[in-house]
């Protein structure tokens, strides 16, 4: 998991706000190119910088800020706030910015999103920034009548790779990440998903490590000396523990589902290996109980499976997995293996 030490601009000042009120920011740090270098010492390769008078204003502040610590560190900067128009978007790409968040945009002008992710690609991430679940921009300063999940979806489809998503409410607050929202959106999208808002310590970034997100923001946490920049690293970059979901035997079932229709697709075990194959890799790798040994689906066929999500039921000694099938996944030909009907009739005996 990808460590994003924050530094948040106002007035060309390094601030911090809780749950993104204006009137609580206050000074962390006196230089931010200093502070830049301090995390890339530390061992980050990225860092998550926000210019919140620009978020408020909608015009770029503080870009001078930001076009600094691309120029004079080896950091890769992402950058949000005030970027509301595609002159903004290239002005920070064509500065050495390695990645550029649309956060009101996004709510407010989807076409612009669209835009600049046809043009970028994954130099654009979105950030959703919720209140009680429901879409914020402007800075935060206004809540709309849309969903976090909906927005995930309509970003996907346009071609969104990575989205930030903060939970207001725990912003700031050393309260800990909104976890259940986490994997609520996580598992909605096929999205990298970074998470912002509420990181305390280093535990905190082991939970995010397990639900297995692509990427946390630390920023709090770290100036009052909760988290080090370095620990955290080292955490992120540890495998996520896989366990619980082996506690009760060596083997779980795997029932695969195909994303686009719902439509169920075959049922095979996993063993912790194969489960962590399938997650480092992004495809399906299972347990053969008959030859004893690890598969790769379609690795001869060529009827590969491309991960969508990974849900474990109930009991976490299930797991369902969302796929984008490529050709069949019956060994038959058929698209399912489940192909041959029972004849039964509701309300008859059989």
């Amino acid at each position: 998991m990808q460590i994003f030490p924050a530094i948040d601009i106002k007035d060309g000042n390094c601030v911090r706000l809780v749950k993104g009120d204006y009137s609580t920011a206050h000074k962390v740090a006196e230089n931010p190119l200093d502070t830049a270098r301090s995390f890339e010492a530390a061992g980050a390769e990225w860092i998550h910088m926000v210019d919140l008078d620009g978020a408020k204003d909608a015009a770029l502040v503080n870009k001078d800020i930001f076009v600094q610590v691309a120029k004079e560190t080896n950091l890769k900067v992402e950058v949000g706030g005030g970027i509301r128009t595609m002159e903004a978007v290239d002005y920070y790409i064509s500065n050495g910015i390695s990645r550029v968040i649309l956060g009101s945009a996004a709510v407010k002008n989807p076409e612009f999103a669209k835009e600049a992710v046809a043009k970028y690609c994954d130099k654009i991430a979105i950030g959703i920034d919720a209140r009680n679940g429901m879409v914020a921009a402007e800075g935060w300063l206004d809540t709309s009548d849309v969903y976090f999940v909906d927005l995930a979806k309509e970003m996907e489809k346009i071609g969104v790779k990575t989205i930030i998503f903060t939970d207001i409410s725990r912003d700031g607050t050393l309260s800990g990440p909104n976890l259940d929202q986490l994997r609520e959106i996580n598992s909605a999208v096929s999205c990298d998903i970074i998470a912002s808002g509420g990181v305390s310590g280093i535990d905190d970034i082991i939970a995010l490590r397990n639900e297995g997100l692509y990427g946390a923001i630390a920023g709090k946490a770290i100036y009052t000396g909760d988290l080090s920049v370095a620990d955290a690293i080292s955490q992120g970059a540890e495998p996520r523990d896989l366990s619980k979901y082996f506690a009760k035997a060596e083997l779980i079932p795997a029932i695969v589902q195909e994303s686009s229709t719902g439509e169920v697709l075959m049922l095979a075990y996993m063993n912790e290996e194969s489960m962590r194959l399938t997650l480092e890799t992004g495809y399906t790798w299972f347990w053969s109980r008959s030859r004893r040994e690890l598969w790769n689906k379609g690795a001869t066929s060529g009827h590969l499976q491309k991960i969508v999500s990974i849900s474990g039921d109930c009991d976490d000694d299930t797991l369902l997995i969302k796929v984008e099938q490529i050709g069949a996944a019956c060994h038959t030909g058929n698209h399912s293996c489940f192909f041959q009907p029972i004849g039964f009739k509701p309300g008859k005996k059989n």
